[in-house]
């Protein structure tokens, strides 16, 4: 009887625990960036450095701490990029820089590695936070993607309150504009023409963005992204970052991509979506697929910029091919990892 007793004792404690060790095991990671470009530790202060690490630090602890506690990873993509939007520090939200015409439009994109539902939107002038306005197109709209007036009625039908434009004004925004300005205005000078003269700018004029990729305990992967676009952008130009499969992408069964860089190249070559392709039909690790397309294929055509990448086992991967990108990491195997400069 003694036997029988301590036998069933046992067998309720495994059937106690075994869940328990499972879920200790399940991987979980998420993993952040807010830009790349001409990034150059020469061009900070030590305060300012600092400012921008500690708030990568916060984006990528936010998701994570959702994350820990069994949420899902669309809510941890989310809740990260809404503090980097929120920040003035990055091209998204609160720090999105100016068109031509010294107003902000904004972008975003969010996608469902469970069954790739994603939903987008672009041209935005007077949402505060884009990924949200983008998720509630994913969950609450039968299309993938809104655009501009429209997108904004739909965000009224949703509750979400509209915002006057001069929020995303900030001064480092503006006088970056006017720079930019001047230096198309000399080339166009000499060419007379916009398309000329912008192709002439700088590459930093011409990229920044914030996102988020991460795999949450249930092993679903997402992706998201979201930009104030180019500075001294015109025509209602839109970049990568609200195209599904160019700027995110996201799928169980290969990795979750959000990219950052010169959308245009990101455009023509499908950039996440074909990340995720090399390691589905390719079997490439992540590490290797975000090599091959960000240095080997975008790289030489003068495609500049970067991808922040996490697939199925939590593993991530953060390659880029400029001076530097905002980025930051954390999983239930790794501590936070916070990086902007190369070589870090």
């Amino acid at each position: 009887m003694n036997k029988l007793l301590f036998s069933t004792l046992v067998s309720a404690c495994c059937i106690t625990l075994s869940p328990l060790a499972i879920s200790a095991n399940t991987p979980f990671a998420i993993a952040i960036h807010g830009g790349a470009g001409t990034i150059e530790k020469s061009r900070f202060t030590p305060e300012q450095e600092q400012a921008y690490r500690s708030k990568l630090k916060e984006a990528v602890e936010t998701g994570y701490k959702v994350l820990e506690q069994g949420g899902e990873s669309l809510d941890a993509v989310t809740a990260a990029i809404n503090v980097l939007e929120n920040s003035p520090y990055f091209n998204a939200g609160r720090g999105a820089v100016y068109t031509y015409d010294g107003s902000h439009e904004l972008d975003a994109s969010i996608m469902d590695g469970r069954d790739r539902q994603a939903g987008a939107v672009a041209g935005v002038k007077h949402i505060e936070n884009p990924i949200n306005l983008a998720r509630l197109v994913m969950e609450r709209s039968v299309h993938v993607m809104l655009s501009g007036q429209g997108a904004e009625e739909f965000a009224k039908e949703q509750g979400v309150p509209l915002v006057e434009n001069n929020l995303f004004d900030t001064d480092n925004r503006y006088k970056a504009l006017l720079k930019a300005k001047e230096k198309l205005d000399k080339a166009k000078a000499t060419s007379k023409d916009y398309q000329a003269a912008h192709q002439a700018l700088p590459v930093n004029y011409k990229i920044g963005t914030v996102g988020a990729v991460a795999l949450d305990k249930n092993g679903n992967l997402a992706a998201g992204t979201s930009t104030g676009g180019m500075t001294a952008k015109r025509f209602g130009r839109i970049g990568d970052a609200p195209i599904i499969g160019a700027g995110t992408f996201a799928e169980n069964e290969s990795c979750a991509v959000s990219a950052t860089g010169h959308g245009e190249y990101f455009i023509r070559y499908n950039v996440a979506a074909d990340i995720c392709a090399r390691v589905k039909y390719q079997s490439k690790t992540i590490a290797q697929a975000g090599d091959e397309v960000i240095n080997s294929v975008l790289k030489p055509i003068g495609g500049t910029g970067g991808v922040i990448i996490v697939d199925g086992k939590g593993n991530v991967s953060l390659p880029f091919n400029t001076s530097g990108m905002y980025r930051a990491s954390k999983s239930n195997s790794q501590a936070t990892y916070v990086g902007i400069f190369k070589g870090e």
